[in-house]
């Protein structure tokens, strides 16, 4: 792991020192009269990448933390395993419902005041998780109202902003603004530690004071939507003025790359489908059935309940280490850096599976990297795959449409988890399942073609 992370430092800190080297390209006058020229140092968007980390930490920490509250609300309240499931169901699936919108919102509207607007929705949502007292006050709070501040205040906002500061290595800069995701199951530690100090119910204010005090001062200080809010420019748009010179003296007659289409043109194309039926199976179906549960199938099988969160923890640790390796996309090529991903979280599963009982805790080991590789590399793949494709003034609305899919497979993946279990006394035939939606995730993600960019224009 230690080597992971060093060769992850030496990576990142070629690519920050190419993009010192490259901000010379954009010395010199501008078509924008009030964009200036970048000085010398370490460009702007960094800080964007960096201050989206933690916001994804913060922000995502809450929702997968479900799994760490799992089992004291299943103590104190006795409820079944299928309809405490469905809390973490409807997050995900009103999280995918609003994140196009938000995405919309974002390209046409104020960013730095969405993203202030999302954490108090997501404060208050945290805050109410404390007074909840029945099962219906957990399913408005932390189902419908939570999942709308994180849109406002997370992935769908931060994705399309570093797409907007960064022209040059999106594989690469993807996977590093991922890895606030990955820290996020590590923070559920510190949600662990806290429940055993205060309890489940203080431990909900503890993470709306995290909110408020930490990110909500970071993202109004720091945060810009778009490189000409700051007056500069994105990195490597240099290289793409000099290419869309040589493409105009092509012959005339060339199908328009997805910069000139309009959204209904977009909504069109059976690659964007495709795109979203593939993210749908990998994490709304697969992994979140797999991560809502995976806490308490530890303890099912005689684990602690703090060897199990740090088997959790784990998993995030190999999820930011595999968001980090974004880069590979860009040089094996999207499909096959999915491939890769597929392989790695079947091999996790079939590690699982095997699990008896606390026997053999190499196993959980085997489980928590592989899936957390697999499943951290996968993200920035299918992402920097769809801005390959479809790259404009509307990626905002795309990015937001994966986040649906997502969605709408999480309405069944959580709640199909704990209700297989409530019926059959095991996770078994849930784990199998999701081994085939990796699968059929994977040849979906091959048959949308990312390599060959656009393969036809819709008809308008």
């Amino acid at each position: 792991m230690i080597a992971g992370i060093n060769v992850l430092g030496k990576t990142i800190q070629h690519s920050v020192m190419e993009t010192k080297a490259g901000e010379e390209t954009f010395r010199g006058p501008t078509p924008e009269g009030n964009q200036k020229a970048p000085r010398a140092g370490l460009f702007y968007g960094w800080k964007i990448v960096w201050v989206g980390i933690i916001g994804m930490m913060l922000v995502y920490g809450i929702r997968h933390s479900f799994a760490v509250f799992f089992t004291p609300i299943l103590e104190e309240f006795s409820w079944s395993r299928g309809n405490i499931s469905i809390m973490m169901s409807l997050n995900i699936f009103f999280y995918g419902f609003m994140a196009p919108l938000a995405g919309i919102l974002a390209d046409r509207w104020r960013p730095r005041v969405l993203l202030p607007l999302g954490i108090s929705i997501l404060g208050l949502a945290t805050v109410g998780c404390s007074w909840a007292r029945e099962l219906w006050h957990f399913y408005f709070l932390f189902g419908i109202l939570m999942p709308i501040g994180s849109v406002l205040a997370g992935w769908p906002i931060i994705a399309p902003a570093l797409m907007n500061w960064f022209v040059k290595k999106r594989g690469l800069v993807m996977g590093i603004g991922q890895m606030g995701g990955g820290l996020s199951f590590v923070y559920t530690i510190f949600v662990k530690y806290s429940i055993l100090q205060v309890g489940w119910r203080l431990t909900f204010l503890v993470l709306a004071g995290m909110l408020v005090f930490v990110l909500f001062p970071l993202y109004l200080l720091f945060f810009y939507y778009r490189p000409r809010d700051k007056g500069l420019k994105p990195y490597g748009s240099a290289e793409m003025v000099l290419a869309s010179e040589r493409e105009k003296e092509k012959a005339v007659g060339k199908v328009p790359t997805a910069r000139d289409w309009a959204l209904s043109q977009i909504l069109r194309s059976s690659q964007l489908w495709l795109l979203v039926l593939s993210y749908a199976l990998y994490w709304g179906m697969a992994g979140y059935l797999v991560l809502a549960h995976q806490v308490r199938f530890a303890e099912d099988a005689g684990y602690s309940s703090m060897f199990s969160v740090s088997i959790f923890a784990l998993f995030g640790v190999t999820l930011f280490l595999g968001q980090s390796c974004g880069f590979l996309s860009d040089r094996i090529g999207r499909e096959k850096a999915g491939t890769l991903s597929a392989s790695l979280s079947i091999l996790a599963l079939v590690a699982l599976i095997s699990v008896r009982d606390n026997s053999q805790p190499w196993l959980m080991y085997v489980y928590a990297i592989c899936f957390g590789l697999g499943g951290g590399l996968f993200t920035p793949t299918i992402y920097a795959g769809s801005a390959d494709i479809f790259y404009g003034r509307h990626f905002g609305a795309v990015s937001g449409l994966l986040l649906t899919g997502m969605g709408v497979g999480a309405v069944f993946g959580p709640w199909l988890g704990g209700y297989i279990y409530d019926v059959t006394g095991t996770y078994l035939p849930a784990f199998i399942l999701c081994i085939a939606c990796l699968a059929l995730s994977c040849l979906t993600f091959w048959i949308a073609a990312p390599r060959k960019g656009i393969k036809t224009q819709p008809n308008q």
